[in-house]
């Protein structure tokens, strides 16, 4: 099976410092060889990131998170990491831009931690999704199935949880990042009714 091109696609990655410098790494390279255009975003210039038990590498940021749209993305990844997600979560633009995503029904993955800012958009409850163990309860109580397995998607929301399960996440996300969007499980229509 050969993976699928993202020639043409725009991905964005949110995060601040303190990312787990593999979970943003790892996926990023993955998408630019499929042919993605791979923006990381922040409120920062640069994000520093953090590896297992200490500060590590740099990163250039390409956009402000308070001057992008997610008009402009096809995609949104969220890298975990302990510090990171928990910052990105109080501060408004960052879970109005994941909000965008979900609304939309654009594809949207989150590894480790990175589900921490999906449960303050309030737009999660009855998905299937994974996490770091850790993050279970506060998942369950936003309203989700929790199941431990190393890659869960649900209708383009693409779930892992750890660097261990990276080479099933990076395979996902290509393969939900070239489907597009999805139709979106908070729109009622008529046809959702039994007849």
């Amino acid at each position: 099976m050969t993976t699928p091109n993202l020639s043409g696609k725009k991905v964005a990655i949110i995060t601040e410092h303190g990312f787990e410098e593999v979970e943003l790494t790892s996926p990023k390279k993955a998408l630019e060889e499929a042919g993605a255009n791979v923006h990381i975003i922040s409120s920062h210039k640069t994000v520093k990131a953090w590896d297992t038990d200490h500060w590590s590498i740099e990163l250039p940021v390409d956009a402000q998170i308070d001057q992008v749209s997610s008009d402009d993305y096809d995609a949104l990844l969220i890298p975990g990491g302990v510090l990171n997600p928990d910052k990105m979560r109080t501060q408004r633009p960052f879970i109005s831009f994941a909000e965008e995503f979900l609304e939309a029904g654009k594809p949207v993955a989150a590894i480790c931690h990175g589900p921490q800012l999906l449960i303050e958009t309030g737009l999660i409850k009855g998905k299937e999704m994974t996490s770091y163990p850790s993050l279970k309860t506060d998942l369950t109580n936003a309203g989700v199935y929790w199941v431990d397995k190393e890659v869960v998607s649900d209708n383009g929301l693409i779930t892992s949880r750890s660097p261990e399960d990276l080479p099933a996440f990076n395979k996902k996300i290509i393969e939900e990042f070239a489907e597009g969007v999805h139709k979106t499980r908070n729109a009622f229509s008529s046809s959702d009714v039994a007849n």
